[in-house]
């Protein structure tokens, strides 16, 4: 199938303005301080004399960015989707290994998150004040457990029929992240189809198409790069509004799942990949971890993994020993596939969640919410922020009901910024490792 052109001009053009501004972690870590301010300094009282405008209202802005994200997370990930697969092009020899190797790494990733969930149950450190901290949010309150939507069906028939929508245009209403993305592949199938019949037809066909996919994917990037500059601004007043209503405490428990969620991928990311490349790879971690600190810490400050890629190539190519095939594979076109950070931390946080509020997810229910986070991560791979934006859709794909999505989505905000971080980590390193597994497999 040939070669691979990937431009990530757009992601290395955001990370070289990111540079040139104040760091995002640190706008959210004044944020979260002058939030935390206002809270204990106004409490219910108006900030405004003589207004109606108080930390009530600060609130609100957590909820209208959540609601921005929503809306622009479904024809985000169609367009990523599509624009990743009209450019990557590649034998199925080499693509099977690729998507062999991701599928492993994926299972794994979330064989730890399933059982780090399922018995520490992290979530029920919020049971009973759940609504407590949601008032950071909103004064209305969730209906109980058994009000809540039923656990997802997990039955052959009942997951066909979601597959097929009313009309096209259902699914990006829906936010049905699963179906958003076979139909990006299924489009993207059938125009390499009709290029392959064209092209043996001697027709010269020109390419206004894959142009077309690639502008618009530009486009709702550079407004998604706009709607990431409000973030600070909507965790400020998410704070104000949590710390006026219940109290400082709220750090505290946000914090349980702060650690539970880093030492899952903690635990990925220091553990499981550097035994991968040790046993199978023949690269011990001194040389795995040692050599590759420079894409790691380059993933930490950029926030993105399609941003490091010069890095980890280089890193892989001439530290490391990988052939340059092996690494461009992996780096070029794997990232866009390989998101173990993106996927398990989405998965924890749904089944988080579900504990918190008490909403019985079976295994059945489980494992459909870890297909939903894979299928997730692939669009966004090259989103800034492409965890937190597509949450909200993976949340209500667990079953999780609107309200309870809007009253979390705030308190995950003043933590997310520094997760996202260590997501990116986790994705860089994940592409090292794919890459020294497809270098194994080529030489044995």
């Amino acid at each position: 199938m040939g070669t691979v052109l990937l431009d990530h001009s757009t992601e290395q053009s955001v990370a070289r303005r990111g540079r040139r501004r104040v760091p995002l972690y640190v706008q959210i870590g004044v944020a979260i301080l002058v939030g935390w301010l206002l809270g204990e300094s106004f409490g219910e009282e108006p900030i405004l004399p003589g207004t109606h405008f108080g930390n009530q209202e600060l609130g609100r802005l957590a909820t209208l960015f959540t609601a921005l994200l929503k809306s622009l997370a479904a024809p985000l990930i169609f367009f990523a989707v599509l624009d990743s697969f009209l450019r990557t092009n590649i034998t199925w020899e080499r693509g099977g290994k690729l998507v062999t190797f991701c599928l492993l790494n994926v299972t794994v990733a979330m064989a730890i998150g399933l059982v780090a969930v399922n018995t520490f149950r992290p979530g029920e450190a919020w049971r009973g004040r759940f609504q407590e901290m949601s008032a950071a949010v909103t004064r209305e309150r969730t209906a109980g457990p058994e009000h809540l939507p039923a656990t997802p069906s997990f039955t052959f028939i009942d997951n066909l029929a979601r597959l097929v929508p009313a009309n096209i245009l259902q699914p990006f209403l829906d936010g049905n992240l699963m179906v958003v993305v076979a139909f990006a592949l299924i489009v993207g199938a059938a125009y390499r189809k009709l290029a392959e019949e064209d092209q043996e037809r001697d027709v010269f066909v020109p390419s206004p198409f894959e142009k077309l996919v690639e502008i618009c994917y530009r486009i709702l990037v550079r407004i998604l790069e706009w709607i990431v500059r409000l973030l600070p601004l909507a965790v400020l007043g998410a704070v104000a509004h949590a710390v006026s209503s219940t109290g400082s405490h709220v750090f505290r428990l946000v914090a349980v799942f702060f650690i539970f969620v880093s030492a899952g991928l903690a635990v990925h990311a220091f553990v499981y990949y550097p035994l991968v490349a040790w046993l199978y790879g023949g690269k011990s971690p001194r040389v795995y971890l040692g050599f590759g600190w420079e894409a790691l810490v380059t993933g930490l400050s950029t926030n993105s993994s399609l941003a490091t890629m010069p890095v980890t190539l280089r890193v892989l190519t001439e530290k490391m020993g990988v052939s340059d095939q092996s690494a461009r594979l992996a780096a070029c076109v794997g990232t866009n596939f390989n998101n173990d950070g993106i996927t398990l931390y989405e998965a924890m946080t749904a089944i988080f969640l579900a504990q918190a509020i008490g909403l019985p997810l079976t295994l059945a229910g489980q494992i459909q919410t870890v297909a939903i986070c894979v299928l997730a991560s692939i669009g966004a791979a090259g989103i800034p922020q492409g965890g937190l934006v597509v949450l909200p859709l993976v949340l209500a794909s667990a079953g999780l009901s609107p309200e309870v999505i809007g009253l979390a989505m705030p308190l995950i905000m003043t933590v997310d910024p520094v997760v996202a971080r260590f997501r990116s980590c986790v994705n860089v390193l994940g592409d090292m490792l794919v890459a020294i597994q497809l270098d194994r497999s080529r030489k044995a």
